[in-house]
């Protein structure tokens, strides 16, 4: 089964950090990525820029509207994410309980829901 590990974190805790500190941070999260794809339960991961450079689009009444940035009343925004494979919900929280991250700030796993015949 996938699971979509959505990676969050307070970008004040990364600005706060050594350049070294960002370093090894850097190396263990793509030495996990490594793991995770010799392990077979790798589909994809990307890290996503400051919440700075984002958009948010709605489209109401048939009007598109859009804004900067995402609204949140929370100092955690979404960084990153990694689509695993996992055999249950149990085996996909292990692999994100070793996401680096994970020691940051929180890793919210979602169950990925499949349309079609393979439902």
């Amino acid at each position: 089964m996938k699971y979509l590990c959505q990676v969050w974190f307070d970008g004040g805790v990364l600005d706060a950090m050594t350049k070294e500190e960002k370093a090894e941070l850097d190396t263990n999260s793509l030495n996990y990525d490594k793991d995770l794809v010799e392990s077979g339960h790798m589909i994809v991961a990307q890290a996503l820029q400051s919440p700075k450079s984002a958009v948010t689009v709605r489209v109401r009444n048939g009007e598109m509207s859009v804004t900067d940035g995402p609204f949140a009343e929370t100092k955690e925004a979404l960084g990153g994410f990694i689509l695993i494979e996992a055999k249950d919900l149990n085996e996909a929280i292990r692999i994100a309980a070793g996401i680096p991250f994970a020691r940051l700030g929180a890793i919210e796993v979602r169950p990925i829901h499949s349309f079609g015949k393979d439902a």
